[in-house]
């Protein structure tokens, strides 16, 4: 076994392309390689070279391979096409069985002849998701490519990247890499893995991003625990960081007190956003006038003009700053809303100011449903786009919702303003999901918009594209369902959403829905709760798109998501599902459950084949022809588990009614040992089957069993 390493050093990289085009480069070897390559290979990156570290073997015997050619006697055509493809002769070929056979013989591939073949092509093919050319070669890159290292056991191996006329900038690896540009500029030779690693250091390059991020990270901490104070953790910052510089120097500086009363939401985006700096905090929470940048340098006045020159930047970027803040609160937020009647939300659902009155219809809607006041829910959905057409967002999109929380304070109070901050929550897999009454109906309404909006006009997620982040809004109402301890009737919910569409016109117009309660519902009023056949069809098709996000995050938690489908049904309370699958959990890991189960599998079964054959049987069952007693006993427990169940399950007590459901594992066990349900008789065989479906659709009322996963 040998140690291969391949670095590829150009002018920098992207850092939101690294770590992907390391993960690319080991994929591509991996499959160039494959015939010598041993295990996994390990990538690198950095802000000017990406590159990997495998372990080869030096040469091996490829097994003789059968071509199997054209038919014995088939037209020259057919076989001349064969023998050019794979550059034979006719003296080579056999016949075998009718057919014309090549026997290709094995050979010896070596290492470097296999990296001569394949690095070229990697580099030529490489999928940058953005690249470009420089000077005559058609060889497309993310920045110039300036030096190929390609070491094996030691020893370079040579491998020219021309391809046909095209020169390629005369690129031939070599053992070469450079160090950092300021501090060790130049070429130096390596002779392995660990060898590049401590002479890149020792030329002030740390190779490996894990290292950098955590030189940032502790150095960071280190200087504001020196301060009395604290990070703001920003791990997606931490990592962008980390791919901008090879020689991290964290350092400290100071922010004009003239600034420390703008919002610090404002102040950290403007850091991050502009400058790539990390935002301090006091002990409380509250805004340090402090910042921490990363320099790629160490300076030899221990960065003090470094730390000034930045200083004078930032505060530059924060007069921006207070400039929109300042011109945005000389008006109310709702001194916003008219330019939203000219801001585009979609081409086929219209604008924002369309939008924010579908809206505040759907947020009024819900509020009693949540605990909200209606009006507080309506003002706050009305109001929570109005932040889009303000200065500061639109010159940091990322404080959408954040701005509007801060202008619509003064005049609308704290419920209202903390809903407008909190709608868009959450906004990921750790961010907290709105607590407070009012913020859960809007933030409710904005999501479930979204969806039934999407879905409307069929611009559904498809495959693993989600362009209008679909998944991320369900995920959201399930997140707010189940954290809030929710009971909704999503159904209800969802059709109220669409009645919001111009595509709800026609349905709503249905005949057997009827005009009255048609008119009724476009007011906007509830009448009876009923929703036209073809918005209840709609409603079901976004509630499936609910129920399979929440089953994947379920099986994201380690939970049985087969249970939760097993649960769903014709359900809409997300609640009461999880809470039957529980229930249903702990039946099912039970002795009598797992016998039961298999039962109603075996009982499933029989049904299936010989409903093929006769149709459902799903008369009732006649007692005067039950002549076994094993029958009799499952009839009879049959009754008692219906009359158990049924009133178990209107009281939401799952526990309950799977207990008296366990209670028949005795009498199925014992009907299928002693009664041979396809008898000779027709009508005991029909009678049998009756009970056997019986006993199916009693089973069926607490879940759908046959979902349940062996």
């Amino acid at each position: 076994m040998t140690e291969l390493l391949i670095e590829l050093l150009t002018e920098e990289i992207p850092a939101r392309m690294q770590a992907r085009a390391a993960d690319d480069l080991c994929r591509l070897a991996k499959a160039a390689l494959a015939p010598l390559m041993q295990g996994e290979p390990r990538g690198f990156y950095g802000p000017r070279r990406i590159g990997l570290v495998a372990e080869m073997a030096l040469s091996a015997e490829t097994p003789a391979k059968e071509e199997r050619g054209p038919r014995i006697g088939a037209p020259e055509q057919a076989l001349a096409g064969f023998l050019k493809k794979h550059g034979a002769t006719a003296e080579m070929l056999s016949e075998q069985n009718g057919f014309l056979v090549l026997v290709k013989p094995g050979e010896t591939i070596t290492a470097e002849a296999l990296l001569h073949r394949a690095l070229p092509e990697i580099v030529w093919i490489f999928p940058w998701p953005k690249s470009m050319r420089w000077g005559n070669s058609a060889l497309n890159w993310v920045r110039p490519l300036q030096r190929v290292l390609c070491v094996l056991g030691g020893a370079v191996v040579p491998v020219v990247f021309a391809r046909g006329d095209d020169a390629a900038h005369g690129l031939v690896a070599a053992d070469l890499t450079e160090g950092h540009r300021v501090h060790a500029p130049g070429a130096f030779a390596v002779k392995g893995h660990a060898d590049h690693a401590a002479k890149l250091s020792a030329h002030f390059v740390m190779l490996e991003a894990a290292d950098r991020v955590a030189t940032i990270r502790d150095g960071v901490a280190a200087l504001a625990a020196a301060e009395g104070l604290e990070v703001v953790p920003d791990e997606g910052l931490l990592a962008e960081v980390a791919g901008l510089v090879e020689w991290p120097v964290p350092l400290l500086g100071r922010i004009d007190d003239n600034f420390m009363d703008l919002p610090a939401e404002v102040m950290r985006t403007s850091m991050r956003v502009n400058q790539r700096y990390f935002a301090l905090r006091r002990m409380d929470g509250s805004a340090a006038p402090r910042f921490a940048l990363v320099a790629n340098i160490s300076a030899s006045d221990g960065g003090v003009a470094l730390v000034a020159g930045n200083e004078r930047v930032l505060r530059a970027r924060l007069s921006d700053a207070r400039f929109f803040w300042d011109q945005d609160r000389k008006q109310r937020l709702e001194d916003f809303l008219p330019k939203l009647d000219g801001v585009t939300f979609h081409a086929k659902l219209g604008t924002q100011g369309q939008r924010v009155q579908r809206l505040a219809k759907l947020a009024a809607f819900l509020a009693p449903m949540v605990g909200a006041d209606p009006l507080l829910a309506q003002q706050a959905a009305r109001l929570a786009k109005a932040d889009l057409a303000s200065g500061m967002v639109g010159e940091f999109p990322e404080l959408q919702g954040v701005m509007g929380g801060y202008y619509a304070r003064p005049d609308y109070g704290d419920a209202v303003a903390n809903a407008i901050a909190q709608h868009y929550r959450p906004l990921g897999p750790t961010d907290a999901v709105p607590a407070e009454p009012v913020a859960i109906a809007t933030a409710l309404a904005d999501k479930l918009d979204q969806l039934a909006g999407f879905f409307a006009v069929d611009e559904r997620p498809t495959g693993s594209g989600d362009p209008y982040a679909l998944r991320r809004a369900a995920l959201g109402v399930i997140r707010i369902v189940r954290e809030n301890r929710l009971r909704l009737r999503l159904v209800d919910i969802i059709g109220e959403a669409f009645f919001g569409f111009p595509q709800a016109v026609g349905a709503t117009a249905e005949p057997e829905f009827g005009m009255a309660v048609a008119a009724e519902r476009m007011k906007g009023k509830v009448p009876d709760g009923r929703h036209p056949p073809m918005v209840a069809a709609f409603a079901s098709g976004v509630l499936d798109f609910l129920t399979d996000r929440l089953r994947v995050q379920l099986r994201a938690e380690g939970a049985r998501h087969d249970l939760v489908t097993a649960s769903i049904g014709t359900d809409d309370d997300i609640l009461r599902i999880l809470a039957r699958a529980d229930a249903l959990k702990s039946l099912v890991e039970s002795e009598d459950g797992t016998n039961l189960l298999a039962a109603y599998k075996r009982t499933q079964n029989i049904l299936r084949i010989e409903e093929k054959k006769d149709g459902p049987h799903s008369g009732p069952v006649d007692d005067a022809l039950l002549t076994l007693p094993e029958e009799q006993a499952l009839n009879a427990a049959l009754t008692a588990v219906e009359a158990q169940v049924q009133p178990n399950l209107a009281s939401e007590s799952f526990g309950a009614a799977m207990a008296s459901l366990a209670t028949l594992r005795m009498p199925v066990d014992a009907f299928f040992e002693h009664t041979m349900v396809n008898d000779p008789d027709a009508s005991l065989r029909r009678n049998r089957l009756r009970l056997l479906s019986r006993l199916r659709a009693t089973m069926d009322t607490v879940a759908d069993l046959s979902k349940i996963e062996a």
